[in-house]
């Protein structure tokens, strides 16, 4: 299936119904009085978060939606029915905003979760609610209220609590597909990753968590290189970044610590929140070099760097430190929050 993660849409809900002015009229009851009925209220429309979906497809291709209109008053005390609501079902983690305003209305973070995001118009009043002993004849009805119309803007963040940060080939799809049971496009040219990728991750008994894997990164994306930025959004709601980083960069690709620190800066540039949330290194395709060369290279590469964090080592080809990540991430996600982070600390190897 295709992968939507931006939808503008219609929605209207119902225009209540008009209330009715009429007057009882019986054999032998000269004086019958007024009955007629409100009318019935508009239909709402509600968002639902639906835990079977993950894409916003369906809303590229059907953008208005309009709820019932309630049906006018009627003589006989009669009141007219309730417009038909409806239900648009929507991913976990869809976020709504009016496309006008930019107000965001409401996030749908958890499944099942409902809200209303337009409101059907009040039923009119009939002539039944205006006699009085003055006015034992009314005339007197009110029309049904407008059902509120919006045009919405929908922006899906997938929720998972880590997400994957680099450059192209870097080698994130193999690690997602090595640690879980995702199964994302792998090949050997950039932009394989297309769209986000979601693996659940098991660390052990009664321990798993989301990863998240995003198209690469490069530098300039900012102004619209590669892919640009339109997929960073999808990490704003994860706990812990991974930038994952090639130790064994093709000849010719550039300097690796140049392009991790521009990695770094295009995502400052996006978010300043999502820059200073916790970050760790990832050394990838350390199978590339000699094993008595490793250590030496991932030390280089950390002071050239900078890097003061949390620093890991791995192969997500042959799953060489893969566990060690794996459980080191388990034990700071589901650590209390009173805790302090001491559960990823750095290999002393690298110091």
């Amino acid at each position: 299936m295709k992968f939507v993660d931006e939808a503008i849409i219609d929605v209207a809900a119902g225009d209540g119904g008009n209330g009715c002015a009429s007057m009882r009229h019986e054999k032998f009851r000269e004086f019958g009085g007024p009955d007629g009925g409100d009318g019935g209220r508009g239909g709402h429309v509600y968002a639902v978060a639906d835990t079977n979906l993950n894409t916003l497809i369906d809303f590229r291709y059907a953008r208005r939606h309009a709820a019932g209109r309630g049906e006018h008053g009627m003589g006989s005390d009669m009141y007219g029915a309730a417009g038909r609501d409806i239900t648009l079902k929507m991913p976990v983690g869809t976020v709504i905003a009016d496309a006008e305003t930019g107000e965001v209305l409401c996030e749908l973070l958890k499944a099942g979760e409902r809200v209303m995001i337009a409101r059907g118009g009040a039923g009119g009043l009939g002539n039944l609610h205006f006699k009085s002993s003055t006015n034992r004849a009314p005339r007197q009805k009110t029309h049904g209220k407008p059902g509120e119309k919006r045009t919405l803007r929908l922006e899906l963040k997938v929720l998972a609590d880590v997400g994957l940060l680099g450059l192209p080939n870097s080698g994130k799809s193999t690690l997602i597909a090595a640690v879980s049971r995702a199964r994302p496009k792998i090949a050997d040219y950039p932009f394989t990753t297309l769209h986000p990728q979601l693996g659940m991750v098991r660390a052990g008994e009664g321990r798993s968590f989301v990863i998240a894997d995003i198209p690469g990164l490069i530098e300039g994306a900012s102004e619209g290189a590669g892919l640009g930025l339109q997929f960073l959004r999808h990490l704003q709601r994860t706990r812990l970044l991974l930038h994952i980083v090639d130790l064994a960069p093709p000849e010719g690709s550039g300097d690796a610590v140049a392009q991790a620190r521009a990695i770094a800066e295009e995502l400052r540039k996006f978010d300043p929140q999502l820059y200073e949330r916790e970050r760790w290194l990832v050394l990838n395709k350390i199978d590339a070099l000699p094993e008595e060369e490793r250590s030496a290279a991932v030390r280089h590469f950390v002071q050239q760097l900078g890097w003061s964090g949390p620093v890991f080592a791995i192969s997500a080809l042959t799953h060489e430190g893969c566990d060690a990540l794996v459980q080191a991430i388990a034990a700071h996600i589901c650590r209390p929050t009173e805790e302090p982070a001491e559960t990823a600390e750095r290999d002393p190897r690298f110091d």
